[in-house]
């Protein structure tokens, strides 16, 4: 209990652009209720100053400071605040057996499914070079996306966790940009994701700061 309480007293700071993969941390964010700066962080300019280069040299979003502690890549740092914040119940617990499940999945969304559905988008072909893209094919992500979410109502079955921010992010944004097909089964998996009020919390922010960045660039 000590050491939670140390860190709840250290400044989570969160920079992001609302049209990101930001997005998907300030849902978890949200669902986990603990207090947060945002930066939010414009593609032309900020995100490539020597200032924010030291904490993600690649000069992309999304990207946490938790203390003197930085994590970038959207996944980890939702692995990272679950386990921060136990007490929120977003990771099964260590010795539960969906903590494998947990991981497969959360880990899936951030290698195969990121892949797969980026070649869509750019247009390039999975099917020739089957053994070298450790995603495998399109297909077969759809496959095993059908898969993750056939256990109950969430990924761990009736726990909802940090793979079900990141893996329904995804589902949702490849359904809205066709990189992903609508299947029944994907369609209402993200429809109770989005019902939930952390989720509806951090899109509602994530919409007020598009607007607020649209105008200040008019």
């Amino acid at each position: 209990m000590q050491k939670n309480a140390q860190e709840g007293t250290k400044e989570i700071v969160f920079y992001t652009n609302p049209e990101s993969r930001g997005c998907i941390v300030r849902r978890m964010l949200e669902e986990l209720g603990v207090p947060y700066t945002t930066k939010v962080l414009s593609y032309n300019g900020d995100m490539k100053t020597s200032e924010y280069l030291k904490i993600n040299p690649l000069g992309k979003v999304p990207a946490l400071k938790h203390g003197d502690l930085v994590v970038t890549e959207a996944a980890a740092i939702c692995a990272y605040l679950a386990d921060r914040f136990p007490e929120k119940h977003l990771a099964p617990s260590l010795d539960s057996p969906e903590r494998g499940t947990y991981y497969r999945w959360l880990f899936f969304a951030a290698g195969p499914v990121e892949m797969a559905t980026s070649a869509k988008a750019c247009g390039w072909d999975l099917n020739e070079n089957q053994q070298m893209v450790g995603s495998g094919t399109h297909k077969d992500v759809l496959e095993a996306l059908e898969l993750a979410i056939s256990n109950g109502p969430y990924i761990c079955g009736e726990q909802f966790t940090a793979a079900d921010v990141y893996v329904g992010s995804h589902i949702s944004w490849g359904m809205q940009f066709k990189t992903l097909e609508e299947r029944p089964s994907f369609k209402a998996y993200v429809e109770r994701i989005d019902a939930r009020p952390g989720i509806k919390r951090a899109d509602d922010l994530d919409n007020q700061a598009k607007i607020a960045l649209q105008t200040s660039s008019e």
